[in-house]
């Protein structure tokens, strides 16, 4: 039993010898040899001229002790031994009336206060419970993440592995990476088994050296497409947010435009994190409205296709205006000739590792996709390529090292089923299919700096990894 609970039993224990002594001995202090009791069936008729009686003692529903005594008649002229007994036994019960009361004040007290503690305790036995359950959710979700890290980091090797150059690195990489694999997939089967600082830390160095060692890379092909990786959920079904692939990695600026039509308003966030929590830096008012969702920002400007028009603009957003803007000769405009999905994408812009790319459709071609370089500076068409893939048949299409990728649908089942190469001016058909999570992509872009697809999917923001098959740069190539 606790100490507040002990407490009140002996409080309660001492008021009941308290009310048994007033019962047995208040009348013998009076003077009197019998003591006369009732009951709530009988009660007893007292004269006031037998003197002092007992009529009865007891203890109130809170616990407090009542006593009732009946008094003889006075007689105001008495001054005799009696008498003065008789006051002084007055003040003796008045004086136990008072302490009794202290005594009841005291013990209401502690009774709040044991319930108080009680339920105290039972909040803090819930937290407890709480805390342990969250606990073992949070190292879950911890190794949870890390487990996913490792998965995006799988793709790599069969990739490095082609590779005979730094062998001896990439099998280390492949011997560390299935290590860890393998203590994630001990600690999911107890947590707690291991540190997960030291393994984050592990995981991170991993992931930093394959870095570096992906800086050596040169352009290479498209292997596969993963993902996606969900990163908000917001706006209208069509819209576009991206990034600049040529700004530092300390630069991690988001640009939202949402919707593809009747809109002018550009938001920016500092970083990803903003972005998801909706911490706006800075919205731009640009001066014309744009069509479509295929707009590209690069080296600090926005690119994008005036509205009802096949001008494209170059915009400042560190400057807050116009530098450039061009007519895109013959290509078409306002859902002449859009991807399948229509809304006014009939001119996309896009950039990659060569540089600055406009992709569009013109009658001279027959509506089939034509592909231009341009100068960032000036817009100018530095050179075309006219390929045979019809641009209403594309659900989008992105460039990567200086090959336009084009996919069949911008609906489920949606797969990469068309690429051609500027480099040799050929085309091949593919078949390199990816998930379409949310059934309706109306912008995929790729940005090289992060080598990973921008996709707006249905109202959801989300990234596509992608796996590119690349030729080592050594000391000796020139």
């Amino acid at each position: 039993m606790s100490p507040p609970l002990l407490k009140l039993g002996a409080v309660l224990s001492t008021m009941a010898m308290i009310s048994n002594w007033m019962s047995q001995t208040l009348p013998s202090l009076v003077g009197l040899n019998t003591t006369r009791l009732s009951t709530p069936d009988t009660l007893t008729q007292i004269s006031p001229k037998e003197g002092w009686q007992v009529y009865s003692s007891a203890q109130d529903p809170d616990g407090r002790c009542i006593c009732t005594v009946v008094a003889p008649e006075q007689n105001l002229c008495s001054r005799d031994a009696k008498s003065r007994q008789l006051r002084q036994l007055l003040e003796k019960v008045q004086n136990m009336s008072q302490s009794i009361e202290v005594l009841n004040l005291r013990t209401q007290r502690d009774f709040q206060y044991v319930l108080k503690m009680e339920t105290q305790m039972k909040g803090l036995k819930a937290k407890f419970r709480q805390i342990e359950d969250d606990r073992k959710t949070l190292m879950t979700k911890h190794f949870q993440e890390l487990k996913e890290k490792m998965d995006e980091l799988q793709p790599l090797i069969p990739v490095l592995e082609q590779y005979k150059t730094d062998a001896k690195l990439i099998t280390q990489f492949k011997e560390e990476i299935r290590n860890l694999s393998a203590v994630l997939t001990g600690i999911q089967e107890e947590i707690g088994a291991y540190d997960y600082e030291e393994l984050h830390q592990r995981v991170l160095s991993l992931e930093t050296r394959l870095r570096d060692c992906m800086k050596k890379l040169t352009c290479g092909k498209l292997m596969k497409i993963t993902g996606p990786i969900t990163v908000k959920t917001s706006g209208t079904r069509f819209g576009a947010w991206m990034t600049d692939p040529l700004a530092s990695e300390k630069n991690n600026r988001v640009w939202y435009m949402d919707s593809y039509t009747n809109n002018k308003i550009v938001r920016e966030y500092k970083s990803i994190a903003d972005f998801v929590s909706g911490a706006e830096s800075r919205t731009y008012n640009l001066p014309f409205k744009w069509a479509g969702t295929n707009h590209v920002v690069y080296n600090g400007s926005l690119y994008f296709n005036k509205y009802q028009s096949n001008i494209i603009i170059k915009y400042s957003f560190d400057m807050g205006r116009v530098l450039a803007q061009r007519s895109l000769e013959y290509a078409g405009f306002h859902n002449v000739y859009p991807y399948t999905w229509g809304g006014f994408s009939d001119i996309d812009l896009m950039a990659d590792e060569i540089g600055l790319w406009a992709v569009y459709a013109t009658n001279q071609n027959a509506g089939n996709i034509v592909i231009s370089q341009l100068n960032q500076d000036t817009l100018e068409v530095m050179k075309s390529w006219n390929t045979g893939y019809p641009k209403r048949s594309a659900g989008e299409s992105f460039m990567i090292c200086g090959t336009l990728y084009v996919t069949n649908s911008h609906l489920t089942g949606a797969k990469v089923y068309y690429s051609y190469s500027t480099k040799t001016s050929t085309y091949e058909y593919t078949d390199i299919p990816f998930h379409n999570q949310y059934f309706h992509i109306s912008m995929l872009d790729y940005n090289a700096r992060d080598r990973a697809l921008y996709a707006w999917n249905n109202g959801h923001q989300v990234l596509f990894n992608v796996t590119l098959f690349h030729i080592i740069k050594t000391e000796d190539d020139t």
